[in-house]
């Protein structure tokens, strides 16, 4: 079985900064892909950012120049550091890791259970 949680969410004002952390364990082979998305209310899930196994970040637009994701591939960790936050950041952050397990065939995604980060003065 295979673990995905996230944690650093909260409450912050317009401008501020949050660094949130996501952390697998458990039965894993390798990691491919880790990442970020985020869901606001009555919105469809959308990608944040991502990092592959080779260090290669794709960022969604809107975040480009205030979002950095980095990676501990060591401990199979994900970072999402967020500076000039905007209320429109607003939503549920889900951390994904596209992996294989020990004994699996072929890649899956694997999903936390989510984090609120809430942009509000």
């Amino acid at each position: 079985q295979v673990q995905v949680v996230e944690s650093g969410g909260g409450l912050v004002q317009p401008g501020g900064s949050l660094r949130l952390s996501c952390a697998a364990s458990g039965s894993i082979f390798i990691i491919y892909t880790m990442g970020w998305y985020r869901q606001a209310p009555g919105q469809q899930r959308e990608l944040v950012a991502t990092i592959t196994d080779g260090g290669t970040a794709t960022y969604q637009g809107s975040v480009k120049g205030r979002f950095t994701v980095s990676r501990d591939y060591a401990q199979n960790t994900v970072y999402l550091q967020m500076n000039s936050l905007k209320p429109e950041d607003t939503a549920v952050y889900y951390c994904n890791a596209y992996l294989k397990t020990r004994g699996g065939l072929r890649p899956v995604d694997y999903w936390g259970q989510g984090t609120q980060v809430t942009v509000s003065s």
